[in-house]
C-alpha cells in the first residue's frame, strides 16, 4: 500500500463466503474495513460493523462515506426473489460508491455466458445466457457500464463455482459434504469429461485484495477473469474422497430426483435451471489477470479441499 494513508473499504455481504473471504484478505493488506449488517455480529477482529441495509439507498450512503472501495458481495438468500432482490442493492451500491468516490468490485460469474462463449470465455465474449439468472446477471453487468458513461468507476471479477472454509451455499459444502453429515459416499453432478471451473474463496479474495491494492493504475472500467481450478469430470469429487478419513466412493448426482422434485420445489426448479453448469465445459481466460498480478493466486488442490472439508465438520 503505497503512502502512510490507511485506505477504508466498505463490504456488502461481509457474513456470506465471498464478502467474509474479502474482509479478511483486505485487513491482511492493512486496509481499514468497514461491513454493513442488517442484525448485529458477534466481534470479528478488525472489521467495523455498520447497522444497516443493502436494500435502503440511505443505510449504504451513510456507511460508504470516506471508502476507497465498495466489495458488493450482498446476495438474496438462496435463488430466491432474485432479481428483485439484487438489482435494487446493486443499484443502491452504484449510488453510494458514486457518492463517495470510491470504487466499486463486483463479483461476477460464468452465468452471463451461453454456447457462443463456451468452452474458454474471454472477458469480452458474448452474452448470449441461456437462463432467467443468467439474464439478471447480464443485466446487472449492463448497469455498471452504463453507469460508468455517469462517473462510476468499477472492477468486475468474474470467477467460477466457490468453494472454501466459509462457502456454506456451495455445490461442494452441501452436496458433495452434505453440510458435515457422516458421509458415505461423495456425489459428484457432471457429465463425463466435462471442464469446470472452482474458484477456493481465500484465492479469489487474495486477488480482490491484490487488486485493491493497484486499484489507482487499473482504468476505471475494468473486468477481469479469475480462473481458478480448471478440473475435468470427477476431480474435485476425488479430491474431496481423499480428504476424508476413509475411502469413500464416488458416485454421480441423482439428477432424476432433481427433475420429479422441480415442480413443488423451488430449489430444486433453481437447481435444475443451472443443470448446464456440468453439462458442458465452462471456463474463464484469465490472461490479463496475470499480466497485472503476476501470477493468480493459487492454493494447490488437495490443501484447498482439506481445508475446506475441516471448516465444514468444524460448523456441523
Amino acid at each position: 500500500m503505497s503512502g502512510d494513508r490507511i485506505r477504508t473499504a466498505l463490504i456488502t455481504g461481509a457474513t456470506g463466503g465471498v464478502g467474509g473471504a474479502v474482509a479478511e484478505a483486505l485487513l491482511r493488506h492493512g486496509w481499514r474495513v468497514r461491513a454493513l449488517t442488517r442484525r448485529p455480529v458477534a466481534d470479528r477482529s478488525g472489521i467495523a460493523w455498520i447497522q444497516g441495509d443493502a436494500m435502503r439507498p440511505e443505510d449504504m450512503q451513510r456507511a460508504a462515506q470516506g471508502a476507497d472501495i465498495l466489495f458488493h458481495g450482498a446476495n438474496p438468500p438462496g435463488y430466491r426473489n432474485w432479481r428483485g432482490l439484487a438489482i435494487p442493492m446493486l443499484r443502491n451500491a452504484i449510488t453510494a460508491a458514486k457518492s463517495g468516490g470510491a470504487r466499486l468490485i463486483y463479483p461476477g460469474s460464468v452465468y452471463v455466458y451461453g454456447p457462443d462463449a463456451w468452452p474458454v470465455a474471454s472477458e469480452t465474449a458474448p452474452q448470449h445466457p441461456l437462463t432467467r439468472k443468467g439474464a439478471i446477471r447480464v443485466e446487472m453487468e449492463a448497469m455498471l457500464a452504463e453507469e460508468a458513461t455517469r462517473g462510476l468507476r468499477f472492477l468486475t471479477l468474474r470467477a467460477g463455482d466457490y468453494f472454501g472454509p466459509h462457502a456454506p451455499s456451495s455445490w461442494v459444502a452441501t452436496i458433495m459434504l452434505q453440510n458435515g453429515k457422516r458421509l458415505r459416499r461423495i456425489l459428484t453432478p457432471e457429465r463425463k469429461g466435462v471442464g469446470h471451473a472452482w474458484a477456493y474463496l481465500p484465492d479469489l479474495a487474495e486477488t480482490i485484495a491484490q487488486l485493491a491494492e493497484r486499484e489507482a493504475a487499473l482504468p476505471p472500467s475494468e473486468t477481469l477473469h479469475f480462473g481458478g481450478h480448471v478440473l475435468q469430470g470427477r476431480q474435485m469429487a476425488e479430491a474431496v474422497a481423499r480428504a476424508q478419513a476413509g475411502r469413500l466412493p464416488v458416485r454421480s448426482f441423482p439428477w432424476a430426483i432433481v427433475f420429479a422434485a422441480a415442480p413443488f420445489n423451488t430449489t430444486m426448479r433453481e437447481l435444475l435451471e443451472m443443470r448446464y453448469l456440468w453439462r458442458e465445459t465452462i471456463t474463464l481466460d484469465n490472461a490479463r489477470l496475470r499480466a497485472i498480478l503476476g501470477a493468480e493466486p493459487h492454493t494447490p488442490l488437495n490443501a484447498a479441499v482439506t481445508s475446506t472439508v475441516h471448516a465444514v465438520r468444524a460448523v456441523k
